[in-house]
């Protein structure tokens, strides 16, 4: 006996994984042309394509590669938190942030509800019989 998720399911984690990662990107793009250059306005539109990216990723791949997508969004988003948080503490190749910067709590927000969604999302897809 194997246990699987109904496509009605399934697709909708894929949805709100996407829906996700733009946001996560959005909000890097708007920082970027809010007026954040340098390194950071780089890293930022960097990961504003990895959103991009992922989020089409979530909802045309199929099989294995769905599953390889939804867990590297996860990291992805993962590693976005950690970058943001390790900024707010101890600085991050030598960049500091503060919490009163424009969008700073909204992305923590938006980042941990992400994890969320992108940890069900996984679990949900690799729960899924693998198709080529």
């Amino acid at each position: 006996m194997t246990r699987t998720s109904s496509p009605t399911i399934v697709w909708v984690m894929r949805i709100l994984s996407a829906i996700t990662l733009l946001a996560v990107g959005g909000i890097h793009l708007y920082l970027r042309f809010a007026g954040v250059g340098g390194i950071l306005g780089v890293f930022f539109i960097l990961n504003a394509i990895a959103g991009l990216v992922l989020a089409i990723g979530m909802l045309v791949l199929k099989g294995r590669l769905l599953t390889i997508t939804a867990i590297l969004s996860l990291l992805f988003v993962i590693a976005t938190l950690g970058a943001l948080l390790l900024a707010l503490t101890v600085g991050l190749f030598g960049i500091t942030e503060s919490w009163d910067f424009t969008l700073v709590p909204e992305t923590v927000i938006v980042e941990s509800i992400g994890i969320v969604v992108l940890a069900v999302a996984a679990w949900v897809i690799a729960r899924t019989p693998q198709t080529t």
